[in-house]
């Protein structure tokens, strides 16, 4: 029997809009938890996010947002976490130091680019891209003020997801019938076609020359090539693939596939390398900074859970039991030293680990960064 694709990725949409880890390092006064990586998972059913501590797999805390909460993005700095709320048409914006939403920002109605799915951050914290599902669109958002500042129609495709690239010039958009390309200097799109594609995922290589998406009507992972922005290859892979990660040395790409696999893409030769079975549909993946884990969502009727993958073995090591649907993931950067006096302002010397910190208040940040001056001169 055929299955209507429109309603395969409504219900992927629905049910899968829910979960989304990030992980990043977090410090306070009284200790550093950098060795402790923690995960925000998006919850559809009670409009909550859930903490995870990755280095027990337990669930710390949870933080109410919107309704319907879906894509999220972190700060290179770890400082923020800004999640999309589909029906409310909003962005919450989540402090990583107390797990409380600190600012709500509209992004638009249904005809002014709501439903809100994905969102991705710029490499200098400086702007955050939505994508709007029923707007057709892109709201672009000042970090700094938490105001949107401008509104890119996406023309042609109905947008899904979104990644932009390590120079921070292009946002790549992938979407029903093909992909655009932002250009974020002067926030324009232009579109490419792909006639009965599905893009539900999107991952760019660190070297900012290759972009990898997921085709899920047809069970593809196409391949971009950044210079030319045409499809270079086409990778088979499981049945209906959604999220896709890439590892941090460009080698390998993890993708999700909803008939219960995991396809690891070697991105030199461009072919499936290993599958790894899992005992729920998947939906998105995401992998540690040190490439060692890999964390993917997962959910089959009113179970879900993270799947845990050992990279090296390409197989599951524990899965962590959550509520109902799970969806997109997240990885923060690791922590750094801090650079500039300037970085250790308005809290942010809370996020620096060792081995610089931990810092107990920002004049030690401060200290920290004069004495690393006066010892390179």
């Amino acid at each position: 029997m055929r299955h209507d694709p429109d309603l395969r990725v409504k219900g992927f949409l629905l049910r899968a809009t829910c979960m989304l880890l990030v992980f990043f390092c977090l410090s306070n006064a009284a200790k550093t938890v950098c060795a402790q990586t923690l995960a925000y998972v998006t919850h559809v059913g009670d409009d909550t996010v859930s903490v995870i501590n990755t280095e027990t797999n337990t669930v710390l805390t949870s933080i109410v947002v919107g309704t319907n909460p879906a894509g999220l993005a972190i700060t290179p700095d770890g400082t923020r976490v800004y999640v999309t709320n589909q029906v409310d048409h909003t962005v919450s914006v989540i402090d990583t130091a107390t797990h409380t939403v600190i600012a709500t920002i509209t992004v638009g109605s249904d005809t002014t680019g709501g439903f809100p799915q994905d969102i991705a951050i710029t490499p200098d914290g400086s702007r955050a891209y939505t994508v709007n599902v029923s707007g057709f669109s892109s709201s672009v958002i000042d970090t700094a003020t938490n105001t949107v500042i401008d509104t890119i129609p996406i023309l042609g495709i109905r947008p899904f997801v979104i990644a932009i690239t390590p120079d921070d010039t292009r946002a790549y958009v992938g979407g029903r019938d093909g992909f655009a390309v932002i250009d974020t200097a002067a926030n324009t799109a232009s579109t490419t076609f792909i006639g009965g594609s599905q893009i539900l995922g999107v991952a760019i290589t660190p070297d900012g020359t290759r972009v990898y998406m997921t085709d899920s009507n047809n069970n593809l992972v196409l391949v971009i090539d950044t210079a030319s922005n045409a499809v270079i290859a086409a990778i088979p892979v499981g049945v209906f693939p959604t999220g896709i990660a890439i590892t941090a040395d460009g080698n390998r790409a993890y993708v999700t596939n909803q008939n219960n696999t995991i396809s690891v893409i070697s991105t030199a030769t461009n072919s499936v390398l290993d599958t790894i079975p899992v005992s729920f549909m998947v939906n998105d993946i995401a992998i540690t900074p040190d490439g060692t884990r890999a964390y993917a969502t997962g959910e089959q009727g009113f179970d879900a859970g993270v799947f845990v993958i050992d990279t090296a073995a390409n197989s599951v090591i524990t899965t962590i039991t959550l509520m109902r649907f799970a969806f997109r993931i997240a990885i923060a950067p690791a922590s750094r030293s801090p650079q500039t006096k300037e970085q250790c302002k308005n809290g942010g010397w809370k996020n620096f680990g060792p081995p610089a910190g931990p810092f107990k208040n920002q004049g030690q940040c401060v200290s920290f960064i004069e004495r690393s001056s006066a010892a390179r001169n």
